[in-house]
C-alpha cells in the first residue's frame, strides 16, 4: 500500500516461487502488501461446527466439519473393469446438516487412514451437484489436532480465519503465509488523515491489519473490520472527488435548444404526451447542457420507462444547438433496433437535406462494423460535414477513421456493457469534452450510486408509461416436476393460439468447439460428478421444433450469425412472422417487439437477478399481460432456488439490485470484467455501510476541495496510487 520496501517486496522472495506463481495467477497477489490485504473471509471458531445448510451451489468453500462416518465402496468401470474401481464416501456434520465428500480411485487411499469418524478438519472443495445430492468431490483437508504444536501455532489463538481461496490454494496454505508476513505490517503508512482518524475513534493500520489476520477476540476482528472499510470508502470516494473536481474544470460548448427547432418540432409531432418523470428528467439534463463545463449524467430506469425517448429529446437538443450527438449501443442488434425507431418516432425530422424532409429536419446515420464499403463511406462522410446530426453505432463509432464536424454530446446504451478505453475513445472525438450521459436499465441502489458513480449525477425514471402491462412469473422446477416443464410449453402454444409470440432464452449457443484436452477422454466417475453443461439455443431450438412446439414457426437468434442473418431475424419476429424465437442473451437490451407476451428462460439459476429482471423486461410490453417462466433444475433448498423465487416474486428492479448485491460475497461492484483488475472492495458492502460511505463522500469532498492535490497527505496519495492504479482511476472516471 506504500512505498516501504518492506510491503513492496515481491512474494517470491518471501514465499518462493511456486507458492507465489499461484498466489499472482489465481488470486492478483504479487506484493507482501498485497497479501496483507486479501482479507478472511469469515473465521471459525474452534469449539464451534460451521453451518452445512447453506452451501452456494457451483462455488469453492471452505467448511470446518466432523467425519461422521466414512465408506469404502468398490465398483467396475472402463478403467477398472474387474470390479476394482474404488470410491470413498465420507459424511461430515456440523451439527445442523450433513455434506457428503467423495474421493476417487489412487485419491481414497490417504483421507481412508485419515478422515475416521470423530475427526475435525478444515475441507476446501467446489460445490457440487451429484444425483440429487450436494457434495464436494476430491476436497483438500487439514486435520484440526487440537494438541499437534504445529497445527495450534498456525491458527494460534481461538478464531481460525478462512480466507477467499482457490482450487489450487487452499484457505490454510494463505493462512500460513500470512503469518510469514505478518511482521511487515508495523511498515504500513496511514493513510487517513490523523484528525479523521482520531475523531471517528479508528485503530491505526499497523494495528488493524494484524488484528484482522490474527484476532484473539471477536472485538479484534470489529476494530480492524471498521477501520478497515473506512479505508475503502474513504480512498474510493477521494478518487471520486477527484475525479469531479477535475471535471468541473474542464471547458465544454454550451448547448441550448433554439425555440421552435427540431426538438419542438419532434414535441409536436409526438402521439402521446410524456410521463412527468420523463419531463423532470428532461429539465435536470437540458439544464446541465446549457452549462459550460461537461455533463456527466446517469440516467437509470426501470425496462421500458422511456429512457430511449428523454436520451433522443437531449440529443435533438444539441443538433439544434448546432452540435452531433452519438448513440453508442452495445451489440449490432441494438444498434439497428434504436436506428429503426429514432427514425420512425422522428418522421421527416430524419430526412435532412432529402426531398420531403422538414425544414428543421437532419440527418440520422447507422454505423456498424458489418456494414458494406459503400454505405459505411457515406456514413463518414455525413459525420464529417456535419450533415448527420444524429448517429447511432455499436463501437465502430470509435475507430480512429470516424471524424464528426462537432461532437456535443455522447450517450452510452447499458454502461456495463462498455469497457473504459471505449467510452474514452468516443469522448476524444469532440473539440472540447462533449456532454456525457449514461443510460442504463439495472437499477442501482443509491450506495452503489454514489460508490461506483460517485462522478455522476443520478437522474431517476421510475414511472412506466401508459399501457405497460403486468408481467407474471414464475420458477418451473423441471426436475422435482416434470410435468411443470409439459405445461409451459402449453402455455407458450396457447399464447401462439392468441394471435401472440413467445421468447425461449437459453445460456448457451451449442456450436462451440469441444474442448481438445477433454476429447477423447473417457469420462470417469469424477466427470460424471461433474454437472452437466447449460442448455443450448441450438439443441433446445430443434427439442421444440420437433417435440413439444411442432407445427409452430421457430426460429434461432446468437451472437455468432451474421450481423444481416440476425437483423432479418429480428426483423420476422417483430412482423410476426416467426411465433417462438429461441435465443442467447442477445435480447436483453432493447429488444422491443410489443405482441410478444411470454418468456421462458432456460437453467435460469445460470443468469445473475439484474440480468433474469432484464431478460423479463422484452414481455408485457403492450397491451396484453407479460409471463416470464423460469426453469431450473436446482433443489428446493438450494440458493440458487431462493434467488429464482425472489425474481418471481417481485417486479422492483431497485429490490432486485439489493438481492443481486447482497449474494455477490466478495463485493466486487466495480466490475472486474471491465477493469481487469481486482475489485477495490475488499471490506466494504455497498449496501450495509451505506452510512459509512455517505460519510466518506463527504470528508473526501472536503479534504479535495481544499487541497486537490494531496500535497498534505502523502500516505493518503500513496494510498491512491496503490489502491487505484491508472487503471482503476480511468474506470472510475468513466462511470
Amino acid at each position: 500500500m506504500d512505498l516501504v520496501p518492506a510491503l513492496e517486496e515481491p512474494l517470491k522472495k518471501v514465499l518462493g516461487p511456486a507458492t507465489a506463481k499461484v498466489m499472482a495467477e489465481h488470486l492478483g497477489l504479487h506484493t507482501v502488501g498485497d497479501l496483507l490485504h486479501h482479507y478472511p473471509r469469515r473465521y471459525e471458531e474452534r469449539g464451534q461446527l460451521t453451518h452445512l445448510a447453506d452451501l452456494p451451489m457451483d462455488e469453492h468453500v471452505t467448511v470446518v466439519a466432523q467425519v461422521a462416518d466414512a465408506r469404502l465402496h468398490t465398483f467396475a468401470s472402463a478403467k477398472a473393469p474387474r470390479g476394482k474401481g474404488q470410491r470413498l464416501e465420507v459424511t461430515i456434520t456440523d451439527g445442523s446438516g450433513r455434506l457428503q465428500l467423495v474421493f476417487f480411485g489412487a485419491g481414497v487411499h490417504k483421507p481412508h487412514k485419515e478422515l475416521l469418524p470423530g475427526t475435525r478438519a478444515m475441507f476446501a472443495g467446489k460445490v457440487s451437484v451429484f444425483n440429487r445430492r450436494v457434495q464436494l468431490a476430491h476436497p483438500a483437508y487439514e486435520l484440526l489436532r487440537g494438541d499437534a504444536e504445529e497445527t495450534v501455532e498456525t491458527w494460534a489463538g481461538a478464531l481460525i480465519p478462512i480466507y477467499p481461496a482457490t482450487a489450487k490454494l487452499e484457505s490454510w496454505k494463505i493462512g500460513k503465509a500470512l503469518q510469514t508476513v505478518l511482521p511487515s505490517a508495523q511498515e504500513a503508512v496511514d493513510p487517513l488523515p490523523e484528525p479523521l482518524r482520531a475523531g471517528r475513534g479508528l485503530v491505526g493500520l499497523p494495528e488493524a491489519l494484524l488484528k484482522i489476520h490474527h484476532p484473539h477476540t471477536k472485538a479484534d476482528v470489529e476494530d480492524a473490520r471498521a477501520r478497515l472499510k473506512w479505508d475503502e470508502a474513504f480512498v474510493l470516494q477521494v478518487a471520486l472527488a477527484r475525479r469531479r473536481h477535475a471535471d468541473a474544470q474542464l471547458p465544454a460548448v454550451a448547448r441550448r435548444p433554439k425555440p421552435d427547432g427540431l426538438l419542438t418540432a419532434f414535441d409536436d409531432r409526438l402521439p402521446f404526451t410524456l410521463t412527468e418523470g420523463q419531463r423532470k428528467v428532461s429539465a435536470e439534463i437540458f439544464t446541465d447542457l446549457a452549462t459550460e463545463h461537461p455533463m456527466h449524467r446517469l440516467l437509470q430506469g426501470e425496462v421500458g420507462s422511456g429512457k430511449t425517448m428523454v436520451a433522443l429529446r437531449a440529443m435533438l437538443a444539441v443538433v439544434d444547438a448546432g452540435g452531433q450527438a452519438a448513440m453508442l449501443a452495445p451489440t449490432e442488434v441494438l444498434a439497428q433496433q434504436h436506428h429503426r425507431s429514432i427514425t420512425e418516432m422522428m418522421g421527416e425530422l430524419a430526412e435532412g437535406g432529402m426531398l420531403g424532409g422538414a425544414e428543421t429536419a437532419t440527418k440520422v446515420v447507422l454505423l456498424t462494423g458489418s456494414m458494406g464499403a459503400a454505405a459505411r463511406r457515406h456514413a463518414l462522410l455525413d459525420l464529417a460535414t456535419g450533415e448527420a446530426g444524429l448517429v447511432i453505432g455499436t463501437h465502430a463509432l470509435i475507430e480512429d477513421k470516424v471524424k464528426f464536424h462537432d461532437l456535443g454530446l455522447v450517450v452510452v446504451d447499458e454502461q456495463h456493457r462498455f469497457g473504459v478505453e471505449q467510452r474514452d475513445a468516443l469522448r476524444g472525438k469532440g473539440r472540447q469534452p462533449p456532454h456525457l450521459l449514461v443510460m442504463t436499465a439495472t437499477p442501482i441502489p443509491r450506495t452503489v450510486a454514489m460508490t461506483v458513480f460517485g462522478d455522476l449525477e443520478t437522474s431517476v425514471l421510475d414511472q412506466l408509461p401508459a399501457g405497460r402491462s403486468p408481467i407474471a412469473s414464475h420458477v418451473v422446477p423441471a426436475a422435482d416436476k416434470p410435468h411443470f416443464l409439459a405445461r409451459a410449453w402449453e402455455r407458450v402454444r396457447e399464447e401462439v393460439a392468441g394471435g401472440h409470440q413467445a421468447y425461449v432464452v437459453c445460456p448457451r449457443i451449442g456450436d462451440e468447439e469441444d474442448d481438445p484436452k477433454k476429447a477423447g477422454r473417457k469420462k470417469s466417475p469424477e466427470d460424471e460428478a461433474e454437472r452437466r453443461p447449460p442448455l443450448a439455443v441450438l439443441d433446445i431450438a430443434e427439442q421444440l421444433a420437433a417435440g413439444p412446439l411442432r407445427g409452430l414457426r421457430v426460429e434461432v437468434l446468437h451472437g455468432r450469425m451474421q450481423p444481416d442473418d440476425k437483423d432479418a431475424v429480428m426483423r420476422r419476429f417483430a412482423a410476426g412472422e416467426a411465433d417462438v424465437l429461441v435465443a442467447t442473451t442477445v435480447i436483453e437490451v432493447g429488444v422491443n417487439v410489443p405482441n410478444a407476451t411470454a418468456m421462458v428462460i432456460m437453467d435460469a439459476d445460470r443468469f445473475g437477478v439484474s440480468q433474469l429482471h432484464q431478460l423479463r423486461g422484452r414481455v408485457g410490453r403492450g397491451s396484453a399481460p407479460g409471463l416470464c417462466l423460469l426453469v431450473t433444475e436446482m433443489p428446493e433448498a438450494s440458493p440458487a432456488r431462493q434467488r429464482l423465487t425472489a425474481v418471481a416474486s417481485t417486479l422492483d428492479g431497485f429490490e432486485l439490485s439489493r438481492i443481486d448485491l447482497e449474494q455477490r460475497r466478495e463485493g466486487d461492484v466495480l466490475g472486474q470484467a471491465q477493469s481487469g483488475t481486482r475489485s477495490s472492495l475488499r471490506m466494504l458492502a455497498v449496501i450495509d455501510d451505506e452510512e459509512i460511505i455517505a460519510e466518506a463522500r463527504e470528508e473526501a469532498a472536503g479534504i479535495v476541495a481544499a487541497d486537490p492535490e494531496l500535497t498534505g497527505l502523502p500516505g493518503l496519495r500513496t494510498a491512491l496510487e496503490a489502491l487505484l492504479d491508472e487503471e482503476r482511476e480511468q474506470y472510475l472516471e468513466k462511470g
